[in-house]
């Protein structure tokens, strides 16, 4: 009998950020291969699971009303990522179902481009690694992953990754100095990624050359210079399908102390990358006052 633990057991989804997302050229099938800086913030998603006999899902939270029905489904057929992890999971470790409940606490804006949902699916991933006494290194664990989406392998590594061809190649970066401040702004507007890599596409944007070398950095000067020599391939197409992106980075760049501004993923989620964490705060409190319909966070990313 497998053994598993009594619960539950809580664990944090922090926002997914692509401090640099270059597209670097696409495969016959269609996916692209990207190039990518991928940090972590301490603002996020929280899940619980809790040993059970049957599997079910339960979701609160300021995001929650923007689940749909296939969404809160906890069936094998679920649009939800947390669902589809836990039954790949089960699977894969021939269980007839997920015995587990799992509740998830959805804090992150839904199709925001800071991978809330592969974030999630990576802590439910962690979570019944643990329930279930499975070695978080198996075999099986980075395909299952990649199975789900090209980011939850990265939210797996959880800490400051490089990220490459379509997701799968996933390798250390150094870390982020620490007490990089960021803000996140979202203009609560649904930015799905098919989307933005259809305008992309349709732009015939050249692709970006493939980097020689890993970027390195030590100080907050250092990272700063370094994001500065690169972008986000996908700004372009996305502000064509979010015309307000533009108005974000626009007042991100005008507040002080703002080192770098820059769309993380396909979007819409925008953040500013601030070294002096009052700078940072201040950002953060003149936003929130001017722009009330937007959903704006501040945090430190590593």
């Amino acid at each position: 009998m497998v053994k598993t633990h009594m619960g539950p057991l809580s664990y944090f989804a922090p926002a997914k950020i692509n401090l640099y997302l270059h597209i670097t050229g696409r495969r016959d099938d269609g996916y692209h291969l990207l190039d990518s800086l991928v940090g972590f913030a301490d603002i996020g998603d929280d899940i619980t699971i809790t040993p059970s006999n049957h599997f079910g899902l339960t979701i609160d939270g300021p995001f929650e009303p923007q689940f749909s029905d296939a969404d809160t489904d906890p069936g094998e057929a679920s649009s939800n990522l947390v669902v589809r992890a836990a039954w790949a999971m089960a699977r894969a470790t021939g269980r007839k179902h997920p015995n587990a409940t799992i509740h998830l606490t959805k804090n992150l804006p839904v199709a925001s481009g800071i991978g809330g949902a592969s974030s999630d699916a990576a802590a439910t991933i962690r979570g019944l690694c643990q329930l279930w006494d499975i070695p978080p290194d198996a075999d099986f664990i980075a395909p299952l992953a990649l199975s789900l989406g090209a980011d939850v392998p990265v939210c797996l590594h959880g800490a400051a990754t490089f990220m490459r061809g379509i997701g799968d190649v996933v390798t250390r970066a150094p870390a982020i100095p620490p007490g990089m401040g960021i803000v996140l702004v979202n203009p609560l507007v649904p930015c799905p990624t098919p989307g933005v890599f259809r305008a992309y596409a349709a732009s015939k944007a050249p692709f970006s050359p493939i980097m020689q070398n890993d970027p390195q950095w030590q100080s907050h000067d250092d990272f700063i210079a370094t994001l500065r020599t690169t972008r986000n391939d996908l700004s372009a197409a996305a502000t064509a399908t979010v015309l307000v992106i533009q108005t974000i980075l626009d007042t991100l760049n005008t507040m002080e102390g703002c080192a770098l501004s820059r769309l993380s993923g396909s979007g819409a989620t925008c953040f500013g990358l601030f070294p002096d964490l009052s700078a940072r705060d201040a950002a953060y409190t003149i936003i929130k006052t001017h722009h009330p319909g937007w959903w704006v966070s501040k945090g430190i990313i590593a």
